[in-house]
């Protein structure tokens, strides 16, 4: 049961666009079939590169804004495009026409609309004495000016808050949202995350080294060598119990971030913040391991990154360790970097929704390490709890906690 001086965080509506497909449906069934959605890029040049797949989001070609003039839409990237038709599915699971009567909108990204940055740079080392469209370029460059233009395009005049929190950007807008409506701040808040593929990020990863080579993540396979990269974005509606207009598919009843402070780009070995955020998450929602009947995890299928989430997901759960499933979803759809935990928090909904639980694909040996049921294909099962993980380079850590509402 929640925890006494708790309050309920209902989720009335969620958006989903990722690499299996666009909507809630499309994404259940590419689940429930164990697919993977991994090809070549052909979004910018990879010829220098070592790797040369990722998860790819096949965008509709229509115009996707109808307020904004065909000049401005140019200026609009991928990731807000994607972005946009989450909240559209959002808004309509919700029964909402638009946005009006919602307080707040907290959106989290790492890239930003990196792609504007990008061709800004081009422009300039090409063609450097023309100029035309480089103060638009500029300009909506920064994520707050994408957020603008999603708020003209519903004719919205709230505040938004922009999260930029490295992999963790996600989790961290949605656990910021519950907390403004914990806190009284506001009682109806739009969250989430999103992130497109760029050329300058795809690069930076690839130069570190961190992507798998064969272009498929194996994450908790002992022999897993790297990620692979996607992109997508995802989004909740989340209301205080006392103004809920609509069903309620579940609540966010736990929330926590913490910061390891061990190392740029590599996670503390003992996973000591994962311990602090899990268990800190647990004791808002008022659960114990035992109860948590699924963990998404973060497990992008490095070596440093699934050694130390496992060490931490044991050291949490303890004696239950091997009684808990868990999974990683980036295994069929790649890391979506700021919209990971967004993402990965609407696949835990659509689980305890569904009843069941997600495959973590493509290992061919469980690391020894992994001393938690790792899930390694689609199943059903009874859910009541399920906890997202995201950590961040950085060393950001954030954990949520869904809890099933009953129909």
């Amino acid at each position: 049961m929640p925890s006494p001086n708790s309050q309920r965080i209902a989720i009335t509506g969620a958006g989903i666009v990722s690499p299996l497909g666009l909507g809630w449906q499309a994404n259940e069934e590419a689940l429930a079939a164990d697919r993977t959605a991994f090809r070549p890029v052909d979004l910018f040049d990879t010829s220098g590169l070592l790797t040369k797949t990722a998860g790819v989001v096949d965008l509709p070609t229509e115009p996707l804004f109808h307020r904004l003039s065909v000049h401005k839409q140019t200026f609009i990237d991928r990731g807000t495009r994607m972005l946009l038709l989450a909240i559209r599915e959002a808004l309509a699971q919700a029964g909402r026409p638009n946005m009006d009567g919602i307080d707040a909108m907290v959106i989290g990204s790492s890239a930003g609309a990196m792609v504007l940055g990008e061709a800004y740079f081009d422009h300039a080392l090409h063609d450097p004495r023309r100029i035309p469209s480089q103060l638009s370029r500029a300009e909506h460059y920064q994520p707050q000016r994408q957020m603008s233009c999603l708020a003209a395009e519903f004719g919205w005049r709230g505040p938004v808050i922009v999260v930029s929190n490295a992999c963790a950007s996600g989790a961290n807008a949605i656990g910021w949202a519950a907390d403004m409506i914990r806190s009284g701040r506001a009682k109806r808040v739009l969250a989430g995350g999103y992130d497109a593929l760029a050329r300058l990020v795809f690069a930076g990863f690839d130069t570190l080294h961190a992507l798998a080579p064969s272009g498929i993540p194996r994450p908790f396979d002992a022999q897993r060598d790297g990620l692979a990269l996607g992109e997508g974005a995802a989004v909740m509606l989340l209301e205080a119990e006392e103004v809920r207009q609509s069903a309620a598919l579940a609540d966010v009843s736990g929330y926590s971030t913490a910061t390891d402070l061990h190392h740029l780009t590599q996670p503390d070995p003992a996973g000591k913040a994962a311990i602090r955020t899990m268990t800190a998450a647990c004791t808002q929602a008022g659960v114990v391991p035992e109860q948590i009947g699924y963990i998404n995890s973060h497990g992008t299928g490095t070596p440093f990154n699934d050694a130390a989430e496992a060490a931490a997901i044991s050291a949490w759960a303890g004696e239950a360790v091997s009684e808990i499933p868990v999974s990683s979803t980036k295994s069929s759809m790649g890391h979506l970097l700021g919209g990971a935990g967004a993402v990965e928090a609407v696949l835990c909904l659509m689980a305890l929704q569904g009843q069941w639980l997600p495959g973590s694909l493509n290992v061919r040996e469980v690391d020894p390490a992994v001393n938690f049921d790792l899930v390694r294909q689609f199943r059903r099962a009874p859910l009541e709890y399920a906890l997202t993980n995201s950590f961040g380079f950085g060393g950001t850590n954030a954990t949520l906690v869904l809890q099933r509402r009953a129909a």
